[in-house]
């Protein structure tokens, strides 16, 4: 057998198992992924849950750091907030007491901190849960309103941005109806009494 014979013998058996092997190959990668998905562990939901309860070492730090940095954040805002409250508390606008007029009647202060707000309303029974907007004057993200009231019981909820939030922090107590909480305060004998 000559050279050239031999490398053209070569030559077509190497052509004709490439082009026998390459139909294998085609779709080799859809397999293989396929089979790592069969062969890969199916976790049930205890098993998740106990992997997400105790973590491995390298992840404790991060969740640590995580819960250390959102704390932080809290208390910083926090803190913005009441010096706020504080320094305008000073004024006689945001006095939380309450003013008795000659006809009985209370100016009530309504507050609350909303710091990406642009519209904020309280709504109640004393206005025929009708918006009573509330004011930023300063930019600050509190937002403030002084409703002259008679004594009795109120049932109130702030519209920040047109969506229903019925738990002010300021309130006697809460109560729900229609799946939504109102916020209740009384003034006068035994709630907001000068």
């Amino acid at each position: 057998m000559t050279t050239d014979r031999f490398e053209d013998l070569l030559r077509s058996t190497l052509k004709a198992e490439t082009e026998a092997a390459a139909d294998r190959i085609a779709d080799l990668e859809d397999r293989v992924i396929l089979e790592i998905e069969e062969r890969s562990p199916k976790l049930l939901w205890h098993e998740w849950l106990r992997q997400l309860l105790a973590p491995t070492t390298g992840s404790r730090i991060g969740q640590l750091l995580v819960v250390g940095a959102t704390a932080a954040v809290f208390l910083f805002v926090g803190m913005g907030i009441s010096s706020n409250l504080l320094r305008n508390n000073a004024s006689p606008r945001l006095s939380l007491q309450p003013v008795r007029a000659a006809d009985g009647t209370q100016e009530v202060l309504f507050v609350l901190p909303a710091m990406d707000a642009e519209n904020v309303a309280v709504v109640g029974s004393f206005n025929s849960w009708e918006e009573t907007q509330l004011s930023d004057q300063d930019g600050d993200g509190i937002w403030t309103a002084s409703i002259p009231l008679s004594p009795g019981r109120y049932e109130y909820a702030f519209l920040i941005d047109g969506r229903w939030w019925g738990q002010d922090p300021l309130a006697d107590e809460y109560v729900q109806s229609f799946g939504e909480f109102s916020s209740v305060r009384y003034i006068g004998r035994g709630g907001d009494e000068v």
